[in-house]
């Protein structure tokens, strides 16, 4: 049966990129032989709350049209994107301007379910917390840390075990056959989640300053230039080329804090500042790091549950990422932010 509902939904999307617009009945008559009406009226309503597409006329005169935001939104599968070499992947190799001047201004990234579900896991912290004391809670806090600085080191490459992270954060112990700017990425990680948790106001309006001094925690004493670079950089793994002056790059910085500051849903802010920054990539290095304190301290301000991301796979995350790299679509990304926040208000506090 399952199966059958994703068939009839891939049916009507092809059905609507053909002919642009189509009445239920429609599709209905040119699928007949596999499918019901009503299926096929269940499978358009599952399709519009996904916000994949939208009504045209009422009643009768009802037709059915794929959302502007369709390729930004619909679901993709990770395997099977990245059965696809490089090189024979179409995608979108320049930086597109449109996301922040427009696509992602209008579009709800979230369906009316998962952020009812997003909801419910946000009541859930709160009603947690209300029961610790400050101790408790600043003990909690500090295992997330130690959580957070390990997985975020180890998706850029840093080869510390999560014991070995905590001996080293709680007590200052680096492992042996490690290199110290494995260390040091750590603690600078902790550094930051520390000025957060004693700053919680430090970004309650997202600025470029504000992001390049969070970058400059997080790169400190590893020898990387702290400035908005002005110089291009690539990306493993992937032929998109983000912008490579400066002043575009600041200008773009300017526009995605504009576009998340307008945002009001707290969970669109935090899930936009992790995809954005990595997508600009502002800094010579660290810029996946820098989105990650930042989204976090997103949550932190509105004393939303804060994101380890202990439980992700690092492959899958560099995939996820890739693929809006590549598509500008946010499906995987948006399914690892979800996944993780709900283990988070599972985990801690």
């Amino acid at each position: 049966m399952a199966k059958l509902k994703v068939n009839l939904e891939k049916l009507i999307i092809n059905s609507l990129q053909k002919h642009n617009t189509a009445s239920s009945r429609e599709i209905f008559e040119a699928h007949s032989d596999v499918v019901s009406f009503a299926s096929v009226k269940r499978s358009l309503q599952r399709l519009i709350n996904q916000n994949l597409i939208f009504t045209i006329d009422k009643g009768k005169a009802t037709k059915y049209s794929l959302s502007k935001n369709y390729e930004i939104l619909v679901p993709i599968n990770l395997e099977t994107y990245f059965e696809k070499e490089i090189d024979a992947r179409t995608i979108n190799e320049s930086f597109n301007y449109a996301l922040l001047e427009g696509d992602l201004d209008t579009i709800n990234v979230f369906t009316d379910n998962e952020l009812l579900n997003l909801n419910a896991l946000q009541k859930e912290f709160k009603d947690g917390i209300s029961k610790l004391s400050k101790s408790e809670f600043l003990n909690e806090f500090e295992r997330l840390a130690i959580d957070l600085s390990w997985k975020s080191s180890q998706i850029e490459g840093n080869t510390y075990s999560l014991l070995e992270t905590e001996k080293l954060l709680k007590e200052l112990q680096t492992a042996s056959g490690k290199t110290k700017d494995e260390a040091v990425m750590l603690l600078n990680h902790k550094e930051a989640l520390d000025f957060i948790l004693e700053n919680p106001d430090y970004l309650s309006n997202l600025n470029v300053a504000r992001i390049e001094n969070i970058h400059s925690i997080l790169v400190k004493e590893l020898g990387i230039n702290r400035n908005i670079r002005n110089r291009r950089v690539g990306i493993s793994g992937t032929n998109y080329k983000p912008l490579d002056n400066e002043f575009q790059i600041r200008e773009a910085l300017e526009k995605m804090c504009q576009l998340i500051n307008a945002k009001e849903n707290i969970f669109e802010k935090a899930f936009l500042a992790l995809v954005l920054l990595s997508y600009i990539q502002p800094f010579a290095d660290g810029n996946k790091r820098t989105a990650r304190i930042i989204s976090n301290a997103i949550l932190m301000h509105n004393q939303y549950c804060p994101i380890s991301f202990r439980t992700v796979d690092s492959i899958d995350y560099k995939k996820a990422m890739l693929v809006f790299y590549e598509q500008n679509n946010i499906s995987a990304f948006k399914k690892i932010f979800m996944e993780q926040f709900e283990f988070a208000v599972n985990t801690y506090f």
